[in-house]
């Protein structure tokens, strides 16, 4: 197997991908289907294709509490320095599939008009590490595309987070297809190739929590200095799984993202206002629900969660702000599992809070 330099290479695939107008390749589409109603649904997401009807063998499918149309749940991570992954690297088409589409690729970039000079000798650098075993340090040509081994593996490629908003991070898993056998792990040097713990984070971008209004006594309206009550009850306030798994010849993963309520932060919407406990955090009761129902009799008693406004909301109202905190953990394939950070979902509640009229006689 010739051997190159590896600089040489990686300035060659740069060129290549500038050459071949950025091949779907290497930002595969999106397709979603939605399946679930209230409870979820389930959607794909993969490779995509193009007017010759080949398309990525696996894709990711979601199921349980998700967002449907393949968007983003409605979740928002309590570390701001975790983001999901931008981009991954999973199982693209078999050797067959693979040459017809590569070949045909390579095929039309090379008869390009003006593919001359640097461009054109990196198209045929690829021709060459496909069919004629040209290669590099930790990556090795192929032989016709490994058409000989077609079946015992698959290709690889670079697939796009369509909810990453940067460009640059969702399009950097440009690294050129590479082989994989089934029941084999992708080389090391491929550190963004699919695994569990990549396949939890998207679950847990997809997840869709319930959107729980939390219940205050009075209802709606309340007056100046009077102790509003807040709870959630158990029954509506409870945990949620979003599952993601990719499904290939040779090759299954799966990984399922819990989310489990731990807390609830009550922000009155004015600064004139009391919250209970002081700090506005209301955890969870051993029962799973928060705070206490008011009952008659209570009116004389400091809600356990709850909030008192210092004055009128006016001919207005205030925005009563309610965010859940969610300790979120996963579970994946060959026994893995880990933490991921909390997650918080936020509701806003009208409040009408009006002054105690008193009478004089």
């Amino acid at each position: 197997m010739p051997v190159r330099s590896s600089l040489r290479t990686t300035v060659s695939i740069t060129t290549l991908t500038v050459a071949l107008g950025a091949l779907f390749l290497t930002s595969p589409a999106y397709a979603a289907k939605p399946v679930g109603s209230g409870k979820g649904a389930e959607t794909e997401q993969g490779g995509g294709g193009d007017k010759t009807g080949i398309y990525a063998t696996a894709r990711i499918q979601y199921s349980g509490s998700v967002a449907p149309d393949g968007s983003k749940g409605n979740v928002t991570s309590a570390d701001v320095n975790w983001t999901p992954p931008p981009c991954w690297y999973a199982p693209y088409l078999g050797a067959k599939d693979f040459k017809k589409k590569m070949s045909a690729e390579i095929k039309e970039a090379a008869s390009a008009p003006g593919m001359t000079g640097t461009p054109a000798a990196a198209i045929g650098q690829t021709k060459a590490h496909y069919e004629d075993e040209y290669g590099w340090t930790d990556t090795p040509g192929y032989k016709d595309y490994n058409v000989a081994k077609d079946g015992e593996g698959m290709f690889w490629a670079g697939v796009e987070n369509p909810n990453e908003p940067d460009y640059l991070k969702r399009n950097s898993c440009t690294d050129l297809p590479f082989w994989v056998d089934n029941g084999e792990a992708p080389p090391p040097q491929y550190e963004e190739a699919i695994t569990p713990e990549i396949l939890a984070a998207l679950a847990y971008q997809h997840m869709e929590l319930p959107g729980t209004e939390v219940t205050l006594a009075p209802a709606e309206t309340t007056k100046v200095n009077l102790p509003t009550w807040a709870w959630l009850d158990k029954a509506d306030f409870h945990e949620v799984q979003a599952t993601a798994a990719i499904n290939a010849p040779g090759f299954v993963l799966t990984a399922t993202t819990t989310a489990k309520p731990v807390s609830l932060r009550l922000e009155p919407g004015t600064p004139d206002a009391e919250t209970y406990p002081a700090s506005g955090e209301c955890t969870i009761n051993d029962d799973g629900s928060i705070g206490e129902p008011y009952a008659k009799g209570k009116a004389d008693r400091t809600p356990p969660c709850g909030i008192k406004y210092l004055r009128s909301s006016g001919d207005g109202t205030f925005d009563l702000q309610a965010t859940i905190t969610w300790e979120i953990a996963w579970t994946g394939s060959g026994g893995t599992g880990g933490d991921l950070p909390d997650g918080t979902f936020e509701n806003a509640q009208a409040v009408t809070v009006q002054e105690i009229q008193a009478v004089n006689r």
